[in-house]
């Protein structure tokens, strides 16, 4: 289902840049200039394959091609729709302003999810210290187990983000509105990492890890002005140099690349009045 929509989006996409590149130069039917609007929402993500980095006083190893996923929440009422459970589960937020008719400011934030898959095997080269005796390895096979490591991003892979955005206006019949969105966004990542690695206490505090840019499309239908259901896709790059792995001052580094398919609800707050040209 999930590869279904964002094929969709593709396809939505490049309908958008042909229809913008062709289109008259002339106002749209509407302004969103002064605009303000919010949305809420909720993701599924996936991650490329990565080589990780542990550093510390006792190892200095890399795990090759680490194969991850995300964790979305099963959907229960309880989980989505109580307030005081809002952030358990993978969500998107975003906060925006139309500078112009057409184009968009706004400040986000993707709270993402990302474990490294148990019991697969993969790579490891470098070295570990465990009870005064040091085991070098050099390309050697290794398989994931929670005794040797558990390494998970899931009180977060927080995506904070300012994107710049583009929207162009499909359908306009009054009451409704269908828009195709296309833009670019780049921010910090700031986790809370749930990382056991070596029997050690897990750091778990949020953190500056890194960063992140990705390109996004998205397709919005508006309702009497004010409300708007919204799908989105992204796709972006993560570079995490300093993850904290433990309270001893530990660290991993990675980077991968992601895609990323958002479905939110939201509504517009309007400085300017809706010009309607005759």
């Amino acid at each position: 289902m999930l590869k279904l929509i964002r094929h969709v989006l593709i396809l939505l996409l490049l309908f958008s840049f042909t229809k913008a590149y062709t289109q008259e130069k002339e106002s749209l039917p509407y302004t969103k200039k002064g605009q303000f609007y919010f949305y809420w929402g909720y993701n599924w993500s996936s991650y490329t394959d990565s080589d990780i980095h542990f550093r510390g006083s006792d190892h200095d190893f890399t795990l090759y091609d680490v194969v991850a996923h995300d964790r979305p929440s099963k959907f229960t009422l309880e989980t989505y729709f109580n307030i005081f459970n809002f952030s358990a589960p993978q969500f998107s937020t975003r906060f925006g302003y139309f500078i112009k008719d057409n184009w968009e400011l706004s400040l986000g934030m993707d709270h993402m999810k990302y474990v490294a898959k148990q019991l697969q095997n993969t790579t490891i080269t470098g070295w570990i210290e465990e009870d005064g005796t040091t085991t070098i390895y050099n390309n050697d096979d290794i398989r994931l187990l929670y005794s040797f490591l558990q390494y998970e991003h899931t009180d977060g892979l927080n995506y904070i983000n300012l994107g710049l955005r583009r929207t162009t206006n499909i359908i306009n019949k009054g009451k409704f509105d269908l828009n195709l969105i296309a833009g670019f966004e780049s921010g910090i990542i700031m986790p809370r990492s749930d990382v056991t690695l070596l029997g050690k206490d897990r750091s778990d505090r949020y953190h500056l890890s890194g960063y992140g840019l990705n390109l996004v499309g998205a397709i919005n239908f508006t309702f009497f002005d004010k409300y708007f259901f919204q799908a989105e896709l992204k796709g972006g790059y993560v570079n995490m140099p300093k993850v904290q792995t433990s309270f001893e001052g530990d660290i991993a580094s990675q980077d991968f690349f992601f895609s990323q398919t958002n479905i939110s609800f939201g509504g517009y707050f309007p400085l300017l009045r809706r010009k309607v040209k005759d």
